[in-house]
């Protein structure tokens, strides 16, 4: 998807290439007047949260089970949210361990009332699979995805 950027010469717009979600669309939501700060702006804590969840999603998928967040990498937001953009987040599960796994989340904004998406922050999230005890359990092996089938 193409993003345009500021003019050129002319008053032209420029696109500019900002890459493609990487991933699976797993939570898609719309950021409210009630998600903000007193200066109008969507509060990094609610992507976060979002992102969380989505993770969490993915998670309790690939461990056919309960899972719990253990840490997330750093997070640098590149782009801010506003009212009315539609939150897209995208998961990838990276790697699996015997207990723990690592998922990339990306979090992309659909600005209002356009189809342009921008990049707003990403992050590298671990879970830990947990039995009914909330203990740690071992992650079962992969299970052949349907759509994988056709």
């Amino acid at each position: 998807m193409e993003h345009v950027g500021p003019s050129a010469a002319g008053g032209i717009p420029v696109p500019q290439d900002i890459g493609t979600p990487q991933g699976d669309l797993t939570v898609r939501t719309i950021a409210m007047p009630a998600d903000t700060n007193a200066n109008g702006d969507i509060f990094g804590g609610w992507v976060l949260s979002q992102m969380d969840q989505a993770g969490g999603i993915a998670g309790v998928d690939r461990a056919q089970g309960r899972v719990v967040t253990v840490s997330l990498n750093a997070m640098t937001f590149i782009r801010p949210v506003r009212v009315g953009d539609v939150l897209c987040v995208y998961t990838r599960v990276s790697h699996v361990g015997r207990t723990s796994m690592k998922i990339e989340v990306e979090a992309w904004a659909r600005r209002f009332c356009t189809q342009v998406r921008e990049r707003v922050t990403q992050a590298t999230f671990t879970f830990v699979a947990i039995g009914d005890s909330g203990r740690p359990r071992p992650i079962p092996p992969a299970v052949p995805s349907p759509r994988a089938a056709t």
